[in-house]
């Protein structure tokens, strides 16, 4: 077999020579369109985070959307999932982007790729590294130099990455975006947007089209919009499409118009109900949309999950949960919902849909109950959680400068006199961040929770062990609190006594969990009170087994926690599930 290894200017000449037509992609000013191959195009597009679905369903996902009429899909690629420490980068299993772009070029989809380095996404801060505040004064999406380093840095792992995807490479990637709905940051920094795309032409060459999103008005496309980065607009069912359509002509008086983001249902947060938006009101105004002649991308066509601890939250403070469903098209399992079909219908109305059956929802089973055993508090595991022992300080550190970003962190003090009676713990700057199971010497006295609960009555000895269990449920990732620090960032009083000499204790969960936490309860430290309090934070361990006998086992199923849930006088209970399979 002959191979021969071309720089991309011979490989062009040698097609023209050929005959054979050049793959290209680009935008037609005097006719308003896309060009695609030499011919106009509009695209209808659907949103999909393949950090936020499993590898194993990607395939399925993706050829959903491909029977539903859609053109492309749109991606975002979040920096902290590929670099969660500084210089670690990780792009294998459910992180191995450029196998999730491949599979989208097989299905005969094309990609428009969201780069970053911000996302929002209602991702954890945005998708932006928590290591970047090391540098507690950094300006984050501006030019400031220590964060344009780390950008440079990360941007030159990712971008060569994805050029041989663009789509004149052969590859699915159409369009790249850059940085994310910027003028609805208060930077309003042009330089930052100036280096971003030097950097982008940099790596990914002049033929690709680099875009811009932002809300639909004037207001926000004017720190947004930067010449030489194509301006779209993002707007959501309902509303007055010609208005938001003039709003995009303000920056871009010729070209195509792009909605980049039509929301098909929105985001959910913690102690809210589902939120819904009704299929008819979507597939009206996509028909406005489209009747237009206007490109679109569906946000989201399919939600997903947030796994592990990467949900973000908004301000003022209110985190999203595990769920991304977003009332899509395709739910969070990936099931066929009334809502794709009706989309589906109104897409059928302006392009030929693909012939074939459209792939089935996927079979759930009914695995039965699993009881879950009491295997002991964190206290009592605290040994296999924190091996390394506490870090010592006289004022709390932040989850930053314990280099702990997810997760929980013990904070340990003594009481400094006898409290008796109640006595008044309070967070006088709201520096909890983001919610604290309070205890002394293993009696649960309550919650403080930023901006809700900010003081609560305890009662101990003097020299008893004070402990703040912290949990960080979710970085903020829109608006300007980006920088949104961990743990107790500010003081504790004691009846207006600042509370000092803490022992910190980082708390390994993953790891623990993963080497089977159960098996190192044995010789667990039982000091306090009643051993197993309901009260104190908690782990449970349970077997889910999976029946033999039974063909195509195993199928997914959902997991329902009766009783189980997160309020000040609940049980912040923390559970692992071992499968086993029954021959």
């Amino acid at each position: 077999m002959l191979r021969l290894l071309l720089p991309l200017a011979g490989l062009a000449a040698l097609l023209r020579a050929a005959n054979i037509p050049q793959r290209s992609f680009g935008i037609d000013y005097d006719s308003d369109c896309f060009v695609k191959d030499g011919r106009p195009f509009r695209y209808i597009s659907g949103s999909i985070h393949y950090s936020r679905v499993p590898r194993y369903y990607w395939r399925d996902r993706l050829l959903k959307m491909k029977m539903a009429g859609l053109d492309a899909i749109q991606t975002y690629v979040p920096w902290n999932y590929h670099e969660p420490q500084l210089g670690m980068y990780d792009f294998s299993g459910d992180k191995d982007l450029e196998y999730f772009l491949q599979l989208a070029n097989d299905t005969g989809l094309l990609v428009i790729l969201r780069a970053g380095p911000y996302i929002c996404a209602e991702w954890d801060m945005g998708g932006l590294p928590a290591w970047l505040l090391e540098k507690k004064s950094i300006v984050l999406r501006s030019s400031d130099s220590d964060y344009l380093a780390a950008v440079e840095k990360w941007m030159g792992v990712l971008l060569p990455k994805m050029r041989p995807h663009l789509y004149q490479n052969g590859g699915p990637i159409i369009m790249v975006q850059v940085e994310n709905e910027y003028g609805s940051y208060f930077a309003c920094d042009y330089d930052y947007l100036r280096s971003l795309l030097k950097l982008f032409r940099q790596h990914l060459g002049d033929e690709v089209v680099l875009f811009t999103t932002d809300g639909a008005s004037r207001f926000h496309l004017r720190c947004g919009a930067l010449q030489g980065l194509y301006a779209t607009v993002d707007f959501a069912p309902g509303g007055n499409v010609t208005a938001a359509f003039l709003a995009q002509r303000g920056s871009e008086p010729t070209g195509p118009l792009v909605n980049s983001e039509f929301y098909t249902g929105w985001l959910d947060h913690w102690g809210h109900r589902h939120s819904v938006v009704p299929a008819q009101t979507i597939a009206k105004t996509l028909n406005e949309i489209l009747a237009r002649g206007a490109n679109v991308n569906l946000y989201m066509f399919i939600g997903g999950t947030n796994f592990a601890y990467w949900n973000g939250a908004n301000m003022p403070y209110v985190p999203q949960p595990t769920s991304y469903d977003y009332d899509a098209p395709l739910s969070e399992a990936g099931d066929l919902t009334e809502k794709y079909f009706a989309l589906r219908e109104v897409i059928g109305m302006y392009k030929q849909l693909p012939e074939g059956l459209i792939p089935p929802t996927t079979p759930k089973f009914a695995y039965g109950k699993v009881r879950l055993q009491k295997v002991g508090t964190v206290v009592e595991v605290l040994d296999r959680l924190s091996a390394a022992g506490p870090v010592k300080s006289t004022y709390p550190l932040t989850f930053v400068q314990l280099k702990q970003y997810f997760g929980f962190v013990l904070y340990r003090t003594t009481l400094p006199k006898n409290c008796t009676e109640p006595t008044q713990l309070s967070s006088p700057l709201n520096g909890v961040h983001d919610r604290a199971y309070v205890s002394v010497d293993g009696v649960p006295q309550g919650v403080l929770e930023r901006d809700k609960s900010l003081m609560i009555n305890i009662t101990g000895k003097a020299g008893a062990n004070l402990d703040i269990l912290v949990e960080n449920m979710g970085r903020v990732n829109f608006g300007r609190y980006n920088n949104d620090f961990k743990g107790l960032v500010s003081n504790l009083t004691l009846d207006q006594d600042i509370l000092v000499e803490w022992e910190i204790y980082p708390l390994d969960i993953d790891g623990a969990a993963n080497h089977d936490i159960n098996g190192h309860l044995g010789q667990t430290k039982r000091s306090f009170g009643d051993p197993l309090s309901y009260e104190a934070p908690t782990f449970y361990t349970g077997r889910l087994s999976i029946p033999g006998g039974i063909p195509d086992l195993p199928q997914d199923t959902y997991v329902k926690f009766p009783g189980w849930t997160k309020v000040q006088k609940s049980r912040p209970e923390l559970g692992c599930l071992e499968l086993l399979r029954k021959s």
